[in-house]
């Protein structure tokens, strides 16, 4: 949604022709999140380039921890991550994880809980009972829903770990009052396309101090030293925000709470219109107050039609009285509406089918550790993707549009 005011700082940067990554806007829209999670933020190209640095950046922290040795002038870290664990969100969208494996590390998936959908803070201590030595923990605060982050913190503590937090979908939710993305170690926010502010693209790095502030912009910036000319003497990426993004993302910013309500609105629309189908809504209100980015519906599982899925299809029967995801969003793409599945979750992507996963009857999936104990109940992550799906969301839907979503699901089930 737009508000009016993004093409005055966007044209504020070609009228002072200020169009690359430097420039007010970027400066301006820096101050703004800082105040907001109170931590130094740095702006950058992407929420997935957030969470890269924030990996450096642990990893960094971890090598200097483990060895007693301070990288020579912050001069990088020799690739400590090569072959090291890393606990993960297991529900999530893989730009969580990839940056894990940019830097050579091995993620290790955790499950999910009923109760917010994001990860379960008795898996994570059954996965720190078969992974000790694992320093880094990267939670997702799912569809908007904050997780048990407090819980988490502690259990993170507890094992002298750092917390990553993705907060990429909940901007605006808050904990205690607290907003989500600034209780980790380190925080990503997203600025995508899709997101409840957006500048297309674009995220945010919030950082615990002044030297990962400042190595955050450097790298963001392809690493280049103080010199007259061109001197590299570390890697770099190019990572940073540019001055014409971020006037879209500061002319939202003032309008955060507005896109909040206006999501909220829908989410409780859905809910009242739902309420007579075997259909329960995602989790919002259970831990802190969410910023309800996504609505999604979860149907109940006597209420099921068989649906099988292979990687890339899927197939059901119709039964009379009974719906599945697949019926469901058929049935909306038909009449121009888009919704989508839940995240397939992490540990049954064919990219991570040789990665651990761990459930919090200590039961799941062994990779290169066999000692895991296979079997146990079903996945709660798995469980969420069969029977969930996600609703059309957009803050700038009519009313009557949402009626006609909600008429379509109840035909589902007719």
């Amino acid at each position: 949604m737009h508000n009016g005011a993004e093409m005055k700082y966007v044209q504020e940067a070609y009228d002072t022709e200020w169009v690359t990554t430097v420039g007010a806007n970027i400066d301006e829209l820096e101050r703004q999140v800082s105040k907001y999670m109170g931590k130094r933020s740095v702006a950058l190209a992407s929420g997935t380039a957030a969470i890269h640095l924030a990996i450096k950046l642990a990893a960094e922290k971890v090598y200097q921890s483990s060895t007693g040795i301070s990288t020579p002038n912050g001069k990088g870290y020799g690739g400590s991550m090569l072959g090291k664990r890393v606990f993960c969100s297991d529900l999530t969208f893989d730009a969580t994880v990839n940056p894990i494996v940019y830097e050579g590390g091995e993620p290790i998936f955790i499950d999910s809980e009923y109760d917010t959908w994001n990860m379960d803070p008795e898996a994570l201590k059954q996965a720190f009972k078969l992974y000790p030595d694992v320093k880094i923990v990267v939670l997702v605060h799912l569809y908007g829903t904050p997780a048990k982050i407090q819980e988490i913190r502690k259990i993170c503590s507890e094992h002298k770990a750092l917390l990553i937090e993705d907060a990429a979908e909940s901007l605006g939710a808050t904990v205690d009052g607290q907003p989500t993305g600034s209780f980790g170690d380190y925080g990503i926010i997203s600025f995508n396309g899709n997101k409840i502010i957006t500048g297309s693209m674009g995220g945010m790095l919030i950082t615990p101090d002044e030297y990962s502030y400042n190595k955050a912009k450097k790298w963001s910036t392809q690493a280049r030293e103080e010199a007259l000319w061109y001197e590299h003497e570390e890697l770099g990426y190019n990572y940073r925000m540019s001055n014409i993004v971020a006037g879209l993302i500061r002319g939202q910013w003032d309008f955060l709470e507005t896109h909040i309500k206006s999501k909220r609105k829908i989410y409780k629309m859905y809910e009242e219109g739902l309420r007579d189908l075997p259909v329960s809504m995602n989790p919002m209100g259970i831990v802190g107050i969410s910023n309800y980015w996504l609505s999604c519906g979860l149907i109940e599982a006597n209420s099921m039609e068989p649906m099988v899925r292979n990687g890339r299809s899927a197939v059901y029967e119709i039964v009379d009285g009974k719906s599945c995801p697949t019926e469901i969003l058929e049935a909306l793409n038909i009449y121009n509406c888009e919704g989508r599945p839940i995240w397939k979750p992490m540990h049954e992507q064919p990219i991570y089918s040789g990665n651990s996963f761990v459930k919090k009857d200590g039961n799941g999936r062994a990779g290169s550790n066999a000692y895991i104990k296979m079997g146990g109940s079903v996945a709660v992550s798995s469980d969420l993707f069969n029977r969930g799906f996600c609703l059309p969301s957009d803050n700038k839907m009519k009313f009557e549009q949402q009626k006609v979503v909600i008429d379509i699901i109840h035909r589902c089930f007719r």
